[in-house]
């Protein structure tokens, strides 16, 4: 960005926000240029959260000032924020799947003829040129049910532009992209930043910060600790910043000796979607899935939880054939998944983290719940992996991502497991919480336990598992020993370059 386009579109000094007794931002200062693409990263509970949602008018704040466009108020409402251009993605997309990526746009400012009906085919004409301006290839008219995630965080973004955004707010748009996702959204990051918009852009993930980011700013326990120049500084800086110490982009696991097979799948597929996976899973072994987006990866994970039927092939587990018809059967079975889509499939978000901890519990004398023994347990864990709440009773959509994850990977330490499926277990968590998490997968395996990892994360693959299994367009294209494979190596199986 050249030093005289420095222009503030938007400014915000001495904010202060408090839950109770938790202070979540403390006099935060902080300020995004036109046209710039100002990262904003932090742990889990930093105040990323609770900052954009300020902006968004969905919370109000103590203390502090917001400066839009010159103008200052001492809080935004929703309202306010929308009617000054201030456009907020947030990492679980929000869309109505059940209509056309056309009425999504226009959902709320539809295109209405003279006799007061909505005129489908000017609204079509117009989205599609509103698409056609940021070369966007997706069908008007097609049901958004029907999109890939890629194309449903990119409709967010054309939903943004059609309500003539000005600052765009980007809360981690990559976690559930795959590798050429990644790229084509950063293309049209920068884009919109060329136009003029200036864009906050909240993420884990450090390779994406530092390509496209201008500047960087650093929160810790609700404070700026730092806003650096993306240019002249490094991992190391920020990470020291964020968590006090020295970062490894490889996690350095400690070795675990493998059993027997415990778990055995055999030419498994589902039509359509992937065909012909074999493998063993030993007890002790962290075996990793790795591919693009659309590989097969969850699915097939999806069929051996139980959660969707098997077209070809079987399941054994200890030895016996599995056929489970229902996710109730697998965990019956000593099988635990930790989906992708946590929100979706994982929380209930308006219920008590007790609930959500303890619903596969197994403390109960006979048919009666032992209510004690049960509350005794969540707060053990929840004291073991450091959750941050304010207690159990509080639900569990009011924690921070990295959370909410730990608390699902505590409901299937409560159930006795065997087997774990991890769905993209470092989602959209910070690195202090991923490093709590891979200790926990290394502690079941040292347990005898046999854990199947799916991840997009090329480092996280390498220095967690033990092998990787590598699919391709649903088929498994191969299995490597995690020790002996580079990022450049696993990258070009992926895509099939090498």
């Amino acid at each position: 960005m050249k030093e005289q386009d420095r222009r503030d579109v938007l400014a915000v000094q001495g904010l202060r926000k408090t839950f109770g007794d938790t202070v979540a931002l403390d006099n935060v200062t902080f300020n995004l240029y036109a046209g710039e693409v100002h990262c904003l990263v932090g742990e889990n509970g930093a105040g990323k959260s609770t900052l954009i949602k300020i902006l968004s008018g969905a919370e109000r704040p103590d203390k502090g000032r917001i400066i839009a466009f010159g103008r200052e108020y001492g809080r935004l409402t929703p309202g306010q924020s929308l009617d000054l251009g201030i456009a907020t993605i947030y990492q679980d997309v929000e869309l109505v799947t059940s209509l056309t990526v056309a009425d999504n746009i226009f959902l709320g400012h539809e295109v209405r003829s003279r006799f007061g009906l909505i005129d489908y085919p000017a609204q079509n004409r117009k989205a599609r040129e509103l698409m056609d301006s940021l070369n966007i290839g997706i069908p008007e008219t097609a049901l958004v049910e029907h999109l890939s995630p890629a194309q449903q965080q990119t409709l967010q973004i054309v939903k943004a532009l059609h309500i003539s955004a000005k600052i765009l707010i980007m809360d981690e748009p990559t976690s559930s992209l795959g590798v050429e996702e990644t790229r084509a959204l950063m293309g049209l990051v920068r884009q919109l930043a060329a136009r003029n918009i200036g864009i906050i852009y909240i993420s884990h993930y450090f390779e994406e910060v530092f390509e496209i980011g201008d500047r960087i700013t650093v929160l810790k326990d609700g404070q700026v600790v730092n806003t650096f120049d993306a240019r002249s500084t490094d991992l190391a800086t920020i990470t020291r910043s964020m968590i006090g110490r020295e970062p490894a982009l490889f996690y350095d696991r400690a070795p675990v000796e493998t059993g027997a097979v415990i778990l055995k799948v055999r030419g498994l597929g589902r039509h359509g979607l992937f065909e012909d996976v074999s493998f063993d899973l030993h007890r002790g072994e962290i075996l990793g899935f790795g591919g693009v987006v659309g590989a097969g990866r969850s699915e097939l994970m999806n069929v051996i939880f139980g959660a969707d039927q098997r077209s070809s092939g079987e399941v054994i587990l200890n030895g016996v054939p599995a056929d489970f018809r229902a996710p109730r059967q697998s965990i019956g079975k000593g099988v635990a998944m930790l989906p992708e889509d946590r929100k979706a499939l994982g929380l209930f978000d308006l219920r008590p983290v007790l609930e959500n901890m303890a619903i596969v519990s197994n403390e109960a004398d006979g048919l009666i719940l032992d209510t004690r023994k049960e509350i005794s347990a969540v707060e053990t864990l929840i004291n073991r992996l450091r959750i941050a709440t304010a207690g159990i009773w509080q639900p569990i959509g009011f924690l921070s991502g990295g959370n909410q994850q730990k608390a699902i990977l505590a409901r299937w330490l409560l159930s006795h497991a065997q087997v774990f499926i991890f769905d993209e277990p470092t989602k959209g968590v910070d690195i202090g919480a991923k490093q709590q998490i891979y200790e926990l997968m290394v502690e079941l395996a040292r347990q005898g336990k046999g854990i199947l990892m799916v991840s997009s994360d090329m480092p996280e693959l390498i220095s967690v598992s033990d092998r990787i299994v590598v699919m391709r367009d649903g088929r498994q294209v191969t299995t490597v020993d995690s020790k002996s494979i580079t990022e450049h190596e696993l990258l070009g199986s992926f895509l099939g370059t090498c």
